[in-house]
């Protein structure tokens, strides 16, 4: 890309506080963007070639929005933690395994996007973010759901196409969950617990696609308690 387009791109960006340059076959994060750190809020970099998010991500103290969807990452530095006003996360279609611990520093975070990447365990740590609406770990290599996803303040978890076989109990202590997603991957019936369907606030449980007939869920304990959820909240999901 031209040093004249990279210019003009960063002239409307300093007024509007949004930069986006997608499909370029940018190798790199644009080192040119430092200049804006005070006045950007969006960045947007999907469908490009960066393998690396550099340490001064963490000077962008006024984003509220960062996309790297379909990129080389396989990682992400500990700076991204400095990012306090971060409300969308979305980097759909990496090669991410984990994520550093200073991202549960992200506190008014809202929107975490990390589909399509090589999850094989669901990630630690994000029982901090009181904010989170939707946290997306489709696609992944993820086998089972932790206890410790009981900590999490999420909305919605989306989970489709992983290879979870374990559903631990606990899923049901998440306060704010209303909207659980598993389709397609390796339950069994007998390996859903009881306490989702009766004891917890989860309104949408979405299981097609596993060892089972959905069908089936009905010959559960609790599936009255969540049916009755479901038709309360159903206005909500169409």
């Amino acid at each position: 890309m031209g040093n004249s387009a990279l210019k003009s791109h960063l002239e409307t960006s300093q007024k509007t506080g949004v930069f986006q340059l997608m499909e370029k076959g940018l190798p790199e994060f644009p080192e040119e963007l430092q200049r804006l750190t005070g006045n950007l809020r969006t960045v947007d970099l999907s469908a490009n070639k960066i393998e690396v998010l550099p340490a001064n991500i963490g000077n962008f103290l006024q984003l509220k929005s960062l996309t790297l969807n379909s990129n080389r990452l396989a990682g992400l530095p500990s700076e991204i933690g400095k990012l306090k006003k971060l409300e969308t996360l979305s980097l759909n279609g990496n090669r991410i395994q984990q994520l550093p611990p200073s991202l549960g520093q992200l506190r008014a975070l809202r929107t975490l996007n990390l589909s399509g990447n090589q999850f094989s365990e669901f990630p630690p740590g994000l029982g901090t973010l009181r904010h989170l609406d939707l946290l997306d770990l489709s696609r992944n290599k993820i086998r089972n759901v932790p206890s410790a996803l009981s900590e999490l303040q999420t909305i919605e978890i989306n989970l489709n196409q992983n290879q979870i076989s374990v559903l631990s109990p606990d899923v049901a202590l998440c306060p704010r969950l209303k909207v659980l997603r598993l389709e397609e991957n390796c339950l069994e019936l007998s390996s859903i617990p009881q306490s989702i369907l009766g004891d917890s606030q989860v309104s949408l449980f979405s299981v097609e696609g596993n060892l089972f007939e959905v069908k089936d869920l009905r010959d559960l304990e609790g599936y009255d308690k969540y049916m009755e959820r479901f038709t309360a909240n159903k206005k909500k999901f169409t």
